[in-house]
Protein backbone atom coordinates (compact mmCIF):
# COMPACT_ATOMS: atom_id res chain seq x y z
CA UNK A 1 0.00 0.00 0.00
CA UNK A 2 1.22 3.37 -0.71
CA UNK A 3 2.07 5.73 2.02
CA UNK A 4 -0.59 8.03 3.39
CA UNK A 5 -0.96 11.87 2.37
CA UNK A 6 1.31 13.36 4.77
CA UNK A 7 -1.09 15.50 6.38
CA UNK A 8 -3.79 12.49 7.11
CA UNK A 9 -0.82 11.34 9.06
CA UNK A 10 -2.45 12.58 12.45
CA UNK A 11 -0.35 11.89 15.81
CA UNK A 12 -2.51 12.58 18.50
CA UNK A 13 0.71 12.61 21.41
CA UNK A 14 0.22 15.03 23.65
CA UNK A 15 3.76 16.02 23.88
CA UNK A 16 6.33 16.57 20.84
CA UNK A 17 10.27 16.74 21.21
CA UNK A 18 9.81 20.68 21.62
CA UNK A 19 7.45 20.87 23.84
CA UNK A 20 6.29 24.88 24.57
CA UNK A 21 5.39 24.05 27.82
CA UNK A 22 9.27 22.73 28.63
CA UNK A 23 11.30 25.36 26.59
CA UNK A 24 9.17 28.42 27.22
CA UNK A 25 10.48 29.22 31.14
CA UNK A 26 8.44 32.51 31.75
CA UNK A 27 4.95 32.99 32.80
CA UNK A 28 4.45 36.67 31.99
CA UNK A 29 1.48 36.92 30.02
CA UNK A 30 -1.89 38.14 31.26
CA UNK A 31 -4.74 35.54 30.92
CA UNK A 32 -6.65 37.79 28.38
CA UNK A 33 -5.21 38.36 25.29
CA UNK A 34 -5.86 40.26 21.70
CA UNK A 35 -4.08 39.03 18.75
CA UNK A 36 -4.07 42.00 16.66
CA UNK A 37 -2.97 41.43 12.75
CA UNK A 38 -2.82 45.51 12.22
CA UNK A 39 0.73 47.00 13.41
CA UNK A 40 -0.07 50.47 12.90
CA UNK A 41 -3.00 50.31 15.19
CA UNK A 42 -0.94 49.14 18.18
CA UNK A 43 1.67 51.25 17.51
CA UNK A 44 -1.10 54.22 17.78
CA UNK A 45 -2.14 52.67 20.77
CA UNK A 46 0.97 52.24 22.79
CA UNK A 47 0.25 55.55 24.11
CA UNK A 48 -3.10 55.98 25.35
CA UNK A 49 -3.62 52.28 26.53
CA UNK A 50 0.40 52.29 28.50
CA UNK A 51 1.61 49.15 26.61
CA UNK A 52 4.07 47.76 28.29
CA UNK A 53 6.86 45.66 26.90
CA UNK A 54 7.51 41.77 27.92
CA UNK A 55 9.96 39.78 26.72
CA UNK A 56 9.93 39.29 22.53
CA UNK A 57 9.19 36.16 21.13
CA UNK A 58 12.23 35.14 18.72
CA UNK A 59 12.20 33.93 15.29
CA UNK A 60 14.95 34.43 11.94
CA UNK A 61 12.50 36.92 11.38
CA UNK A 62 13.85 38.76 14.39
CA UNK A 63 12.21 39.75 17.36
CA UNK A 64 8.50 40.33 17.44
CA UNK A 65 7.31 42.60 20.36
CA UNK A 66 4.93 41.36 23.12
CA UNK A 67 2.67 43.76 25.14
CA UNK A 68 0.81 43.80 28.67
CA UNK A 69 -1.96 46.34 29.40
CA UNK A 70 -4.65 47.30 31.49
CA UNK A 71 -8.39 47.74 30.36
CA UNK A 72 -10.69 48.70 33.15
CA UNK A 73 -8.23 47.64 35.55
CA UNK A 74 -7.48 44.37 34.64
CA UNK A 75 -5.05 42.87 33.15
CA UNK A 76 -4.52 41.95 29.43
CA UNK A 77 -1.86 41.33 26.65
CA UNK A 78 -1.58 42.36 23.14
CA UNK A 79 0.62 40.45 20.71
CA UNK A 80 1.24 41.97 17.25
CA UNK A 81 0.00 38.42 14.64
CA UNK A 82 1.98 37.19 12.03
CA UNK A 83 0.33 36.38 8.61
CA UNK A 84 0.35 32.95 7.52
CA UNK A 85 -0.98 29.98 9.52
CA UNK A 86 2.23 28.25 10.42
CA UNK A 87 4.11 30.93 11.94
CA UNK A 88 0.33 32.55 13.37
CA UNK A 89 0.63 28.95 15.16
CA UNK A 90 3.81 28.61 16.82
CA UNK A 91 3.79 32.61 18.10
CA UNK A 92 0.04 31.22 19.02
CA UNK A 93 1.57 28.38 20.79
CA UNK A 94 4.23 30.84 22.92
CA UNK A 95 1.51 33.14 23.99
CA UNK A 96 -0.33 30.20 25.66
CA UNK A 97 3.22 28.46 27.21
CA UNK A 98 3.38 31.86 28.67
CA UNK A 99 0.19 32.10 30.60
CA UNK A 100 -2.46 33.25 28.75
CA UNK A 101 -5.56 31.61 28.17
CA UNK A 102 -8.58 33.91 26.62
CA UNK A 103 -7.92 35.04 23.20
CA UNK A 104 -9.63 37.23 20.54
CA UNK A 105 -7.88 37.79 17.11
CA UNK A 106 -8.51 40.41 15.15
CA UNK A 107 -7.69 40.81 11.59
CA UNK A 108 -9.02 41.48 7.82
CA UNK A 109 -9.91 38.90 4.99
CA UNK A 110 -10.77 38.98 1.71
CA UNK A 111 -14.78 38.72 0.83
CA UNK A 112 -16.25 35.81 -1.22
CA UNK A 113 -19.52 37.92 -1.23
CA UNK A 114 -20.16 41.13 -2.67
CA UNK A 115 -22.64 42.29 -1.06
CA UNK A 116 -19.95 42.40 2.62
CA UNK A 117 -18.49 45.72 2.08
CA UNK A 118 -15.14 47.16 3.23
CA UNK A 119 -14.68 47.17 6.68
CA UNK A 120 -18.02 45.40 7.28
CA UNK A 121 -17.73 43.15 10.28
CA UNK A 122 -17.68 38.86 10.15
CA UNK A 123 -17.72 36.87 13.44
CA UNK A 124 -16.30 33.62 11.77
CA UNK A 125 -18.61 30.45 13.27
CA UNK A 126 -16.06 27.84 11.73
CA UNK A 127 -12.97 27.76 9.02
CA UNK A 128 -12.63 25.53 6.54
CA UNK A 129 -8.98 24.31 6.60
CA UNK A 130 -7.61 24.59 3.70
CA UNK A 131 -3.88 25.03 5.10
CA UNK A 132 -1.50 22.28 6.62
CA UNK A 133 -1.08 23.66 10.50
CA UNK A 134 -4.45 22.48 11.72
CA UNK A 135 -3.66 18.98 10.65
CA UNK A 136 -1.02 18.47 13.01
CA UNK A 137 -2.82 19.37 15.88
CA UNK A 138 -6.64 17.87 14.84
CA UNK A 139 -7.91 14.89 13.14
CA UNK A 140 -8.37 15.48 9.42
CA UNK A 141 -12.11 17.13 9.14
CA UNK A 142 -13.33 19.95 6.63
CA UNK A 143 -13.40 22.92 9.95
CA UNK A 144 -12.24 24.11 12.64
CA UNK A 145 -14.16 25.66 15.22
CA UNK A 146 -13.85 28.81 17.63
CA UNK A 147 -14.73 27.99 21.36
CA UNK A 148 -18.68 29.41 22.05
CA UNK A 149 -17.75 31.21 25.14
CA UNK A 150 -15.62 33.43 22.72
CA UNK A 151 -18.23 33.78 20.00
CA UNK A 152 -20.82 34.64 22.21
CA UNK A 153 -18.90 37.47 23.78
CA UNK A 154 -17.67 38.73 20.41
CA UNK A 155 -21.49 38.93 19.64
CA UNK A 156 -22.46 40.62 22.65
CA UNK A 157 -20.07 43.05 22.27
CA UNK A 158 -21.29 43.75 19.10
CA UNK A 159 -24.96 43.68 20.03
CA UNK A 160 -24.26 46.26 23.01
CA UNK A 161 -22.44 49.27 20.48
CA UNK A 162 -25.19 48.42 17.76
CA UNK A 163 -22.37 47.02 15.30
CA UNK A 164 -24.44 45.69 11.79
CA UNK A 165 -22.33 42.41 12.07
CA UNK A 166 -22.54 38.75 10.48
CA UNK A 167 -21.58 35.34 11.38
CA UNK A 168 -20.67 32.43 8.89
CA UNK A 169 -17.67 30.48 7.60
CA UNK A 170 -14.00 31.43 6.55
CA UNK A 171 -11.74 29.78 3.85
CA UNK A 172 -8.57 29.49 5.55
CA UNK A 173 -5.66 29.18 2.46
CA UNK A 174 -1.87 28.80 2.59
CA UNK A 175 -1.94 29.90 -1.39
CA UNK A 176 -3.24 33.51 -1.37
CA UNK A 177 -1.98 33.38 -4.99
CA UNK A 178 -3.66 30.24 -6.02
CA UNK A 179 -7.39 31.50 -5.14
CA UNK A 180 -8.45 30.72 -8.50
CA UNK A 181 -12.10 31.55 -9.67
CA UNK A 182 -13.08 27.83 -9.40
CA UNK A 183 -12.26 26.96 -6.21
CA UNK A 184 -13.34 30.58 -4.79
CA UNK A 185 -16.39 29.73 -6.80
CA UNK A 186 -16.55 25.79 -4.79
CA UNK A 187 -15.78 27.47 -1.16
CA UNK A 188 -18.81 30.11 -1.86
CA UNK A 189 -21.17 27.74 -2.51
CA UNK A 190 -19.62 25.87 0.38
CA UNK A 191 -21.02 28.72 2.58
CA UNK A 192 -18.08 30.55 3.54
CA UNK A 193 -18.56 34.94 3.63
CA UNK A 194 -14.50 35.45 3.85
CA UNK A 195 -10.70 34.03 2.86
CA UNK A 196 -7.86 34.63 5.01
CA UNK A 197 -4.63 32.04 6.53
CA UNK A 198 -4.83 31.94 10.06
CA UNK A 199 -8.06 31.04 11.30
CA UNK A 200 -8.27 27.42 11.02
CA UNK A 201 -4.58 27.27 12.28
CA UNK A 202 -5.52 29.50 15.34
CA UNK A 203 -8.78 27.56 15.96
CA UNK A 204 -7.23 23.90 16.22
CA UNK A 205 -4.13 25.13 18.60
CA UNK A 206 -6.79 26.55 21.12
CA UNK A 207 -8.77 23.37 20.60
CA UNK A 208 -5.30 21.05 21.49
CA UNK A 209 -4.03 23.21 24.38
CA UNK A 210 -7.83 24.23 25.84
CA UNK A 211 -7.69 27.56 25.39
CA UNK A 212 -10.52 29.88 24.35
CA UNK A 213 -10.40 31.56 21.07
CA UNK A 214 -12.97 33.60 19.02
CA UNK A 215 -11.94 36.48 15.94
CA UNK A 216 -13.32 39.48 14.47
CA UNK A 217 -12.76 39.90 10.96
CA UNK A 218 -13.39 42.98 8.45
CA UNK A 219 -13.83 42.81 5.26
CA UNK A 220 -11.44 43.60 3.04
CA UNK A 221 -10.56 42.60 -1.02
CA UNK A 222 -13.49 41.44 -3.07
CA UNK A 223 -12.01 38.01 -4.71
CA UNK A 224 -15.83 37.25 -5.62
CA UNK A 225 -15.58 38.58 -9.25
CA UNK A 226 -13.76 37.45 -12.48
CA UNK A 227 -11.00 40.10 -11.24
CA UNK A 228 -9.74 40.64 -8.04
CA UNK A 229 -11.16 43.99 -6.58
CA UNK A 230 -8.73 45.29 -4.20
CA UNK A 231 -11.11 47.88 -2.18
CA UNK A 232 -9.48 49.76 0.58
CA UNK A 233 -7.01 46.51 1.21
CA UNK A 234 -5.09 47.37 4.09
CA UNK A 235 -6.19 51.36 4.28
CA UNK A 236 -9.28 51.39 5.79
CA UNK A 237 -7.88 53.06 9.31
CA UNK A 238 -11.28 53.25 10.63
CA UNK A 239 -12.19 50.13 10.30
CA UNK A 240 -9.09 48.30 11.64
CA UNK A 241 -9.12 50.64 14.57
CA UNK A 242 -12.86 50.14 15.36
CA UNK A 243 -12.49 46.06 14.98
CA UNK A 244 -9.46 46.78 17.58
CA UNK A 245 -11.02 48.51 20.34
CA UNK A 246 -14.10 45.85 20.25
CA UNK A 247 -11.53 42.97 20.12
CA UNK A 248 -10.39 44.64 23.27
CA UNK A 249 -13.72 44.29 25.17
CA UNK A 250 -14.75 41.46 23.79
CA UNK A 251 -11.60 39.61 25.31
CA UNK A 252 -12.17 41.27 28.65
CA UNK A 253 -15.85 39.75 28.41
CA UNK A 254 -14.45 35.78 28.32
Amino acid sequence: MKDPIPLLEFDPAREAIIEPSKVIKHRDMPEHCVLCFFREVIDEAKEGFNLQSLRPLKSEMGEMPVFAAEYDGRAMGIVPAPVGAPLAAGLFEEVIARGARKFVVCGGAGVLDSSIGSGDIVVPTSAVRDEGTSYHYLPPEREAHPTAEAVDAITDVLERHKCNYVKGKTWTTDAFYRETPKRVATRRNQGCLTVEMEAAALFAVAEFRGVQIGQLLYGGDDVSGIEWDPRQLGQNVSARDTLFWLSVEACMEM
